[in-house]
């Protein structure tokens, strides 16, 4: 083995596996996840791209401050693989994937931390149509580490997308009466195109956050967290608007409150969606993941739809969406993805759309918190994260079924474990983005959730007294 040989070989084997996660690649810049590794991905996709007969990939990044160089390192790997790169800039992540769609490549990679911290990035990544999730994510790091790699005189060339995707979101949206909307960005990168999309669909747009700065200075830009949420029910408030939208760093996950200041869960905000696609696509399947409410199953179910409860994690449920056909899924994180009148993927932008679509032609001009309160519910939380390394997390996990407390219950367990009982339900799952345990609980009663909630602390702290449960 010559030096050089030798040298490239141990900087593969400095890339750190635990970046390459379920349904992306995520970590904390420059320690586990470094420009190396930017541009050991652009090989490795571009190999793999090489493979299935795709000669295009469509990269973008969100407002992340490491976003452009890694973005410079991912661009050189793709191209020395003989990718055409179309490097479309700091857009939302939605966009990137119309782009891909836009390009007819079906290929690309958008660089983002999502919700993460700052000081975290990632990427997230679609072939030949498919997004990558899981298996598909470890040949990837295969590649690297085994270089299996194909080389070739690639190219690079810029392209501006922005306006397109905002004129077919517009052209496909038909808001019939005026409406006002307060919109929290929360610094990420829906706010370098949040006040011209807004005004662009016909609505009265106010805008919180809405430079775009990776340091986050407002709020962390998750919607999924009530506290990141006060200064939109505020703002709402103040403005007399008729909704608020918050969006995610990168602009796949939506936050909604109504006109009265109150925070509508994704779940909830589903069943407005259902009914929207139910009556254009009857006995449609429809998916949401397993955090969510069990009122939106059965109001799948009485709408004559078919509710399908599967894994959380975007890719995975894109997946599905493609193999049962399903027009609709969502997420209790915020994501939707509508193949009815959309291409299927995870996109805020479009979500909001749809529901100010939603609210503008109710037959019944009834404002939001009015169409949301005829909706079923119980008594709920928020996600609730539990601290655990990385490293034990899936293994507690395995270790709480294996005590088998709830034998007289409904055990749901596709990921993690969900115990549904007569009078409500508990989840617990480890994330696959963060070192958590993700909680979820609902009661019928304040009484029935305390109940489930102390349940689930008992069997977790027999697993794990160490645990910080916040409950």
């Amino acid at each position: 083995m010559t030096q050089v040989v030798a040298a490239r070989a141990a900087e593969n084997m400095h890339i750190d596996k635990s970046v390459f996660r379920a349904y992306d690649i995520r970590g904390v810049v420059d320690k586990n996840l470094t420009e190396h590794l930017a541009f050991q991905l652009g090989l490795s996709f571009g190999s793999a791209a090489h493979d299935k007969n795709v000669k295009q990939v469509v990269v973008a990044r969100d407002g992340r401050l490491t976003g452009e160089r890694l973005m410079a390192n991912l661009k050189k790997g793709l191209a020395q693989t003989g990718m055409e790169v179309i490097d479309i800039g700091m857009v939302p992540t939605p966009v990137l994937y119309f782009a891909c769609e836009h390009f007819k490549t079906h290929t690309g990679i958008m660089i983002t931390g999502s919700h993460n911290p700052a000081d975290y990035n990632g990427f997230k990544m679609v072939l030949d149509g498919l997004p990558l999730a899981e298996q598909s994510i470890e040949e990837l790091y295969d590649r690297i580490k085994n270089e299996q790699y194909v080389f070739g005189n690639g190219s690079m060339r810029t392209e501006d997308i922005t306006d397109a995707y905002m004129q077919v979101v517009c052209n496909e949206i038909q808001i019939t009466k005026p409406l006002k909307v307060v919109v929290d960005c929360g610094n990420g990168v829906v706010g370098a195109i949040a006040e011209k999309f807004f005004t662009k669909l016909g609505v009265d747009f106010v805008g919180l956050y809405c430079d775009v700065d990776g340091n986050f200075p407002n709020h962390h830009p998750d919607p999924g967290q009530p506290a990141n949420l006060q200064d939109l029910m505020q703002a709402v408030k103040q403005h007399k608007a008729d909704l608020g939208f918050a969006f995610d760093g990168d602009g796949d996950r939506l936050g909604i409150v109504t006109n009265q200041g109150e925070i509508v869960w994704p779940d909830r905000l589903m069943m407005l969606f259902v009914k929207a696609v139910l009556e254009a696509e009857p006995n449609s399947k429809i998916i949401y993941d397993i955090k969510c409410s069990h009122h939106l199953g059965h109001y799948i179910k009485k709408l004559g739809g078919d509710p399908v409860m599967y894994k959380t994690g975007h890719s995975l449920i894109k997946r599905k969406m493609k193999e049962l056909s399903a027009p609709l899924a969502g997420e209790m994180s915020g994501h939707f993805f509508f193949k009815h009148r959309w291409f299927g993927f995870d996109d805020a932008c479009f979500s909001a759309a749809m529901l100010l679509e939603i609210l503008s032609n109710d037959a019944l001009s009834r404002d939001l918190s009015e169409m949301v309160a005829n909706l079923a519910t119980g008594v709920c939380t928020p996600e609730i994260n539990v601290a655990i390394l990385d490293s034990k997390k899936f293994t507690f996990i395995e270790q709480l079924k294996a005590l088998q407390h709830f034998n007289n219950a409904k055990i749901i367990s596709i990921d993690g474990l969900r115990v549904e009982f007569d009078y409500g339900w508990g989840l617990v799952r480890a994330s696959n983005t963060t070192p958590n345990l993700v909680l979820r609980f609902e009661g019928d009663s304040e009484a029935d959730l305390i109940a489930i909630q102390q349940a689930f602390k008992a069997a977790m702290l027999e697993v794990d007294p160490s645990l910080s449960i916040p409950f």
